[in-house]
């Protein structure tokens, strides 16, 4: 019988194996590469947005500070006149219903209510990775450092009105207080001759007392107000500037 010999099939040589791994290597790292341009992408587009979002705080911060600073001025003035007129009960007896719109105006103060809804973001969520130039992240944190500040002095601030609302307890008469008030909350002034419940001269100086070192804390949150003002306005600027807002 004749035996038939096949002829061997030929390997495939060095340089195919090597191109082999090479296109191999050229797609993985090709997918590598374009797997982290999108997240690259990905992490600019949420530092933008994060950028813009903060904007808008800062726009609101500044009208909010504006308004708050013209309601502690406003307050002020009130209150200088109620010290005034609680120096001697001959004067009291004579401007009852000065006394009442002024000691029940010249309170209501609330604490300044910011926008930190993107700054909280930012700081509980690990956001300020995203932010890439440290210039921006300490400009941010230097803004927001100054609140603390802030939320200290409304803590005297109230703890006065406290005290001053338990000396009015003794002065004022709760119904007349209560007739001041409109259906919207807001407070009228009351005309005729409005008695004190009492015209006694250490309660009437202790009460004004408290008027004028309500007065002492509220202006002197005005500087530190004003400074915020002005660092928002520079940090909004800035922003806008750095990211072409």
């Amino acid at each position: 019988m004749e035996v038939h010999h096949h002829p061997h099939a030929k390997g495939k040589g060095f340089k195919h194996y090597l191109f082999e791994f090479f296109m191999l290597f050229l797609a993985v790292f090709c997918g590598f590469l374009a797997e982290y341009q999108l997240e690259h992408k990905i992490e600019r587009d949420r530092e933008r947005q994060y950028i813009s979002s903060l904007t808008s705080d800062l726009k609101d911060d500044t009208l909010i500070i504006t308004n708050h600073i013209e309601d502690i001025e406003n307050g002020a003035l009130l209150f200088d006149t109620l010290s005034t007129l609680l120096i001697s009960p001959d004067t009291a007896k004579k401007y009852g219903a000065t006394i009442y719109y002024t000691s029940r105006m010249g309170i209501r103060q609330s604490p300044l209510a910011n926008n930190s809804r993107t700054f909280d973001q930012l700081k509980n969520s690990g956001g300020f990775r995203l932010i890439r130039k440290q210039e921006t992240a300490d400009r941010i944190m230097k803004y927001y450092s100054l609140f603390p500040e802030l939320r200290m002095m409304e803590s005297i601030y109230n703890t006065e009105n406290a005290a001053f609302k338990e000396a009015a307890s003794h002065i004022m008469d709760h119904s007349i207080y209560q007739k001041q008030i409109n259906t919207d909350g807001t407070v009228k002034r009351l005309q005729g001759e409005l008695e004190l419940l009492s015209y006694d001269s250490a309660l009437l100086r202790q009460l004004g007392f408290y008027a004028v070192e309500m007065n002492g804390s509220r202006m002197g949150m005005k500087p530190l107000l004003q400074k915020m003002k002005l660092a928002a306005v520079e940090l909004l600027k800035y922003l806008q500037s750095k990211y072409h807002l």
